[in-house]
């Protein structure tokens, strides 16, 4: 049998990729005087909140192909998925089985955002985070990213997103009914003090700029959450 390659010493490095420190992500320092920050060439960890049908995964994807500096795209329904037999189907309902694979799939998300970020790549991530529900809340990705990871809301009308929702098919697919109470309940980040971009009469492009100019701002000032 082939002998395994010895681990590094220091349990640190892989090949030429260095691993994320044990300590998350920091928290950006305000920015010094009224110079808005060039957010297309800093280094950033964003995460893109929304309901179903708000367009997150497009306008990320969007938005990180189109950056002049490496950046990822971490989509945690994507991961989600990638458990196959057994998989806690979201159409189903909410129960203790999908709990823990949303925390599972946050975790594996959250450790791939501090490896990229490690490696000199930023990173967006997507997810529905619901502002009342501590179990899929800011806290988690906090405690898996780091206080430096910027949170943004994605909030067009109930209209948009249930003409998208219609759109589309298998697991994405939810009921009218889940995506108006999904929707519903997103209104809460209303007076969060965390930036809400309402994308319902905007195309991708606009909501990728709207979305740079929030960035901006959250690196000038940073929310509190």
């Amino acid at each position: 049998m082939p002998v395994p390659p010895p681990a590094p010493l220091d349990g640190g490095t892989a090949s030429s990729l260095q691993l994320p420190a044990d300590s998350m992500v920091p928290a950006p320092s305000p920015a010094t005087g009224t110079v808005r920050p060039d957010v297309t060439h800093v280094g950033v960890a964003v995460l893109l909140i929304g309901p179903a049908g708000a367009g997150k995964t497009t306008v990320a994807r969007f938005w990180a192909e189109r950056r002049p500096v490496p950046t990822a795209h971490i989509s945690l329904d994507d991961v989600r998925e990638w458990v196959r037999s057994g998989f806690a189907d979201p159409r189903s309902g909410w129960d203790d089985r999908s709990e823990a694979q949303y925390r599972l799939a946050r975790r594996t998300c959250g450790f791939a955002a501090r490896n990229y970020l490690a490696n000199g790549i930023s990173c967006i991530l997507d997810d529905a985070v619901f502002p009342d529900r501590p179990a899929v809340g800011l806290g988690g990705w906090k405690r898996h990213v780091g206080p430096g990871l910027i949170p943004i809301v994605l909030l067009p009308g109930l209209d948009v997103v249930l003409e998208r929702n219609a759109a589309r098919s298998g697991t994405r697919r939810l009921s009218d009914e889940e995506v108006a109470t999904i929707h519903g309940r997103m209104a809460g980040w209303y007076g969060s003090g965390l930036p809400i971009i309402d994308n319902s009469r905007h195309d991708v492009a606009t909501t990728a700029r709207m979305l740079d100019d929030a960035v901006a701002r959250s690196l000038m000032s940073p929310p509190q959450w």
